[in-house]
């Protein structure tokens, strides 16, 4: 085994330690969003990951946008997934939906953040996913 080998073994061991909270990425298909509530609706939901996570803000303050009538402040956040995490059938792309469902910090749990980007990585401890709460 090659010292690179055992490094990203270690930091991938170490990445899923920190993953505390649990997620559920999907994406809505032949729906809309209610830009008001941020609630889904119609549509169907395809589901493309269930399971650990770490989510993590990426700054403390966000950026207030206009979004139709209503002012929106955009917070962005990083959300990791374990390294072995088999890829669906389906990847995550902008617009998707991530819903933390537990969290260590149980004012996470219920927190909704839409996909921004995808990191790929050969070299990485984690898969990382860009994502924004629009609140």
């Amino acid at each position: 085994m090659s010292a690179l080998t055992e490094a990203l073994a270690a930091g991938r061991a170490a990445a899923l330690e920190l993953m505390l909270d649990t997620v559920r990425i999907y994406r809505v298909v032949d729906g809309g969003i209610d830009w008001d509530t941020g609630a889904t609706s119609g549509g169907t939901q395809i589901p493309l990951y269930t399971g650990p996570a770490r989510v993590k803000p990426k700054a403390v303050e966000g950026t207030e946008v206009s979004a139709g009538e209503r002012t929106v402040t955009l917070r962005e956040y990083t959300v990791s997934l374990p390294w072995p995490t088999p890829p669906p059938v389906t990847r995550p792309s902008p617009g998707d939906v991530i819903d933390v469902t537990a969290a260590a910090d149980a004012r996470m749990a219920g927190l909704r953040l839409w996909v921004t980007g995808v990191q790929y990585s050969s070299t990485a401890t984690a898969w990382r996913i860009s994502a924004e709460d629009r609140s």
